[in-house]
């Protein structure tokens, strides 16, 4: 929630005050539920991960999203029917053969955690997908910062129920963190502030590469 209220915030500020590039106005109604569905899928991906790691070791966490880019590839084909070349899909077999022989030695395996590891995968696959149509389709087009200014309000709406919800006492811990230790506030800010500059510049690889390159 702190991050994608840093991406509002300063994606706005670079727009509308320091104009970094011209605001685009949201062309259709189409348009707004792809941003939309883009919001709710990048939270998904993001609780979904964090919930496998109460499940499961941060080592099998990471070999599992290896699967990640498998999943682009095949929501590319379904949704845009992009075909890669077949020495692009060959390589993929490994990578998942991989995970499949960890997935079957891990002694902190965890059907629920592994459940949501891959889920919050296939819907950071999903994700790159969609944020690539938008970033890139005819009539339709947004730059990365557009973009990232009409996401986050979106996923900030649809993070602070969800937070308050999974996370009642949320509030008291972090005032209490903040008390406790002297430079919790600006740790946070920092961490907002490189969570704007991880996501613009995934914004940016998708858009001049594609979904699978940047995975």
């Amino acid at each position: 929630m702190c991050h994608m209220s840093a991406c509002a915030f300063f994606s706005y500020i670079s727009i509308v005050f320091i104009k970094l590039v011209p605001l685009q106005p949201i062309k259709s109604r189409p348009q707004f539920l792809k941003i939309a569905t883009l919001s709710v899928v990048f939270c998904c991906s993001v609780v979904g991960g964090n919930i496998s790691l109460r499940y499961l070791p941060v080592s099998f966490n990471q070999a599992v999203g290896a699967t990640t880019p498998f999943f682009t590839a095949l929501f590319a084909y379904l949704m845009t029917f992009k075909r890669e070349a077949w020495v692009t899909y060959a390589a993929l077999v490994p990578v998942v053969t991989g995970v499949v022989i960890a997935s079957g030695g891990e002694p902190g395996f965890h059907w629920f955690g592994f459940i949501m590891c891959i889920s919050a995968t296939a819907a950071r696959a999903f994700k790159s997908v969609l944020q690539g149509i938008l970033l890139s389709s005819e009539g339709e087009t947004l730059n990365s910062m557009n973009l990232l200014l009409y996401m986050s309000p979106i996923a900030v709406l649809v993070l602070v129920p969800t937070a308050l919800v999974m996370e009642p006492n949320v509030l008291e811990v972090i005032i209490s963190l903040g008390r406790q230790h002297r430079y919790m506030w600006l740790l946070l800010f920092i961490n907002s502030t490189l969570a704007y500059s991880a996501n613009l510049s995934n914004f940016l690889v998708t858009k001049h590469t594609s979904a699978l390159t940047l995975q």
